[in-house]
């Protein structure tokens, strides 16, 4: 989870570190699991959480607290990603009605993806991926999509960080990392075969745009028992292209 950088013994920092020790699996987190996970006085935390609830932040329930719906609509009000969902939802839901499988439209924050998009049936792969949601670049498709075009500096600092093995599959050696990299800016789409996550397959393409910076990238996963990412390659690649098209007009529409 990321972060903030501000000071935890402001108001605002106090306030983001208890926002911020929500996890996306949580459902309620009791005022003592805030308090271990924040490291602040448990006086502390019972007060400003009584103020994030008042102003919508979070909401209270018997079993503790959750996010609340204010954050939501908030986040919605970030000019960036409500146009990039706007324009890409169409193209993700043909996606999804092509290939009966898990879409994803994923942005980079730092190391990581971050999910802001999802769109699954009723016989969705099992994923560990949740809107809001993050996982390493360097092992998913879609983060390996973003992580291809993110420039030669942020490539070297992360193939010569801690490249952690999530599976059997997870590729690790920096060599050939940047080998599946440099193939992906040719060919303009990536693989994963569990390389996050066992019995998953993925592929993936960057959404450019005119400086060929991806501001976001979407893919298709399926279970590997059925799904076949190479057959599915150009589709993705041509709705990234359309989602890229889209917001390049808007652009010039709206400097």
């Amino acid at each position: 989870m990321p972060q903030h950088q501000l000071d935890d013994r402001s108001v605002l920092g106090r306030a983001l570190l208890i926002l911020e020790a929500f996890g996306v699996e949580d459902q309620a987190v009791g005022l003592s699991e805030l308090t271990r996970r924040t490291g602040l006085p448990k006086a502390t935390v019972h007060r400003m959480s009584r103020d994030l609830v008042a102003a919508r932040l979070l909401s209270a329930s018997p079993d503790g607290y959750r996010l609340g719906r204010g954050l939501f609509e908030l986040g919605m009000r970030a000019a960036t990603e409500r146009t990039l969902l706007e324009v890409a939802i169409p193209f993700l839901q043909d996606l999804f009605t092509r290939t009966s499988e898990t879409v994803h439209l994923g942005v980079r924050d730092g190391d990581e993806v971050v999910y802001i998009s999802k769109i699954g049936g009723h016989r969705q792969a099992r994923s560990p991926s949740r809107i809001g949601g993050r996982m390493p670049l360097y092992c998913t498709a879609i983060g390996k999509s973003l992580l291809a075009h993110s420039g030669p500096e942020t490539i070297d600092r992360i193939l010569t960080g801690p490249l952690i093995r999530r599976t059997p599959r997870t590729v690790v050696a920096p060599g050939l990392l940047r080998a599946q990299l440099a193939q992906a800016v040719e060919s303009g789409v990536t693989f994963e075969h569990e390389e996050s996550t066992i019995g998953i397959a993925c592929v993936a393409a960057p959404i450019l745009d005119g400086s060929e910076q991806p501001p976001a990238a979407i893919s298709v996963t399926g279970p590997v028992t059925r799904f076949r990412p190479e057959a599915h390659a150009s589709s993705v690649q041509a709705a990234a292209a359309g989602i890229a098209s889209i917001l390049a007009r808007r652009a010039q529409t709206n400097p």
